[in-house]
């Protein structure tokens, strides 16, 4: 009996599920079939506002206090993150152990196959729907389409770094034909993507992101343009769109819609405190939205603290756990006495203090549970209500610079607007060096030494931003740190390397496997090699 291709659709075949049209609200109230749908303006509204919580977006969103985002998965196989639970959360011990298979991690490999192409899925028809939805006037009718459009791309983003080559679908389903689609190459995949950007940065309004009312911008749409580029210059597809990434990257830079936040002091009022503890600033180029009231963001604060933290007998949590911590090898790329990031309460937190029956107790955290993630800690949830609605970071100001410097130097060599780029993000967290002494250290230093200082400044700026692991993937080089000279970061080739749990990398492991159940439900996919 021939079966039907459930996983790859992911939504029901001639149905199409609907939001409200307050995209924080994570549940669609109702379906509706298409000779319903699209009837009303209202209802294209809501079709985009789907596309919000759905698929790619919430990956960087979605973690709970076992296991953090789905977009974390890269961190563990980089073996540069733990997990006190791994144990249970498997796909970060296997991960580390290098032991990841179509099989043993089946589960999380369908968690991001169903649901970036259930969100694919939903983008296909609305922009199929959009155009043609009776009394939506054509102001709105373009942006509502231009945002299917980027989530279409993003989407289609986050699957082709995940897995390599993808099936493209560009329709939406609504018959039983063709539900069997084969994989195409990772080059024509990039290349829809950039056509679905582009189209999207058209049409998109030119402000800054908190000032839009958390919906996508011209801005969101050009930084993820320029990631794209920048990706895919590397491996696997080699593209050399370089220029193309310092271009897209410069155009936001020129509008000058966003900025790096600065210090009002280098304690609790830094900018990496008002990135922990603001959801509206100007640093901010894309965000997850939660609010709590809503929908709430409790993971990220019980994964802030270690395990132990809840037997404190403080917090309005009952587990707490160090989801993601990066491990000592990850933290010697800073150098500690001269980085603002890697200090007490800036990005991280080695201890704790409370106060309890009228003491002030301080808990310093084991070796093994060390760091803790202070840069997703809130303290009224964590103390008071145990409700944190605060939004989760998918891009900031700051990675453009870093994808603008090293695009530059790609394209153009070390010229003085990839040194300043560069100089932008570290002058920041080097607050007792002074910046002539940075830009002179950064001006001697050739092509390939100053893009491997933009690849560090990836790693101490984007700690928690999950780009560790698809940086080594598109270099196909791996950052080696030791204890003795804290700062310093050495990169080479990634296969035959051992990570820091004495495992050896495989060219196999530079993408994940498809779930075993996907290759049973579509018997036209084939399985990245030395996975089957």
């Amino acid at each position: 009996m021939k079966k039907i291709v459930f996983g790859l659709i992911c939504t029901v075949i001639l149905g199409f599920l609907l939001s409200c049209n307050d995209f924080l609200d994570e549940e669609p109230k109702s379906e509706m079939s298409t000779d319903q749908n699209f009837s009303a303006p209202a209802h294209a509204t809501s079709a985009v506002n789907a596309l919000y919580r759905t698929g790619a977006p919430s990956f960087y969103a979605n973690g709970g206090v076992y296991m953090p985002q789905t977009a974390s998965h890269g961190g563990y196989l980089s073996g540069f993150f733990d997990n006190e639970y791994k144990g249970q959360e498997v796909i970060a011990d296997y991960s580390q152990k290098l032991s990841i298979t179509s099989k043993n991690i089946a589960g999380s490999m369908d968690g991001v196959w169903d649901g970036a192409y259930g969100a694919i899925s939903r983008a296909n028809t609305a922009i199929k729907y959009i155009p043609s939805t009776p009394d939506l006037d054509e102001s709105a009718k373009a942006t509502l389409l231009a945002e299917a459009k980027f989530f279409r791309a993003f989407n289609y983003f986050y699957l082709v770094k995940f897995f390599g080559d993808v099936p493209l679908i560009l329709e939406p389903y609504e018959s039983l034909s063709d539900l069997y689609v084969a994989r195409e190459s990772a080059s024509v995949v990039y290349a829809q993507i950039i056509v679905d950007l582009k189209d999207a940065i058209t049409a998109l309004p030119d402000v800054a992101f908190t000032d839009n009312g958390h919906r996508i911008t011209k801005n969101t749409a050009e930084t993820v343009l320029a990631h794209v580029y920048l990706v895919m210059s590397g491996y696997p597809v080699l593209a050399n769109n370089y220029a193309d990434a310092a271009t897209a990257a410069r155009n936001v830079i020129a509008r000058g819609r966003h900025s790096l936040l600065t210090h009002t002091d280098h304690a609790l009022g830094s900018a990496y405190n008002m990135i922990r503890t603001q959801d509206n600033n100007a640093e901010y180029i894309y965000t997850y939205e939660f609010e709590s009231s809503i929908a709430t963001n409790n993971g990220r604060v019980q994964t802030s603290l270690p395990n132990v933290a809840s037997t404190w007998g403080v917090l309005k949590y009952s587990i707490t756990n160090n989801a993601y911590r990066p491990v000592k090898q990850y933290m010697n790329v800073y150098d500690k006495a001269k980085d603002l990031r890697a200090q007490h309460q800036q990005f991280f937190q080695y201890s704790y203090t409370y106060e309890k029956d009228g003491q002030q107790v301080t808990q310093v955290f084991a070796d093994d549970k060390t760091p803790g993630a202070w840069v997703w800690y809130d303290e009224d949830a964590a103390l008071n209500t145990g409700q944190c609605g605060k939004d989760f970071t998918i891009y900031r100001y700051a990675e453009l610079l870093l994808i603008a410097a090293e695009a530059i130097a790609q394209s153009e060599g070390v010229t003085t607007e990839a040194i300043k780029y560069l100089a932008d993000v570290r002058v920041r967290a080097y607050t007792t060096t002074p910046r002539t002494e940075i830009e002179a250290s950064l001006s001697s230093l050739s092509k390939d030494d100053f893009i491997q200082q933009v690849w560090i400044e990836r790693m101490r700026e984007l700690v928690y931003d999950f780009r560790t692991w698809e940086d080594i993937q598109r270099t196909r080089k791996y950052p080696v740190t030791n204890d003795a000279n804290p700062g310093v970061v050495a990169f080479v080739d990634v296969v035959g390397s051992t990570n820091p749990w004495g495992q050896t990398f495989q060219e196999k492991h530079l993408v994940w496997p498809i779930s075993d159940n996907e290759m049973q439900r579509n018997p036209s996919l084939v399985q990245n090699p030395n996975y089957e």
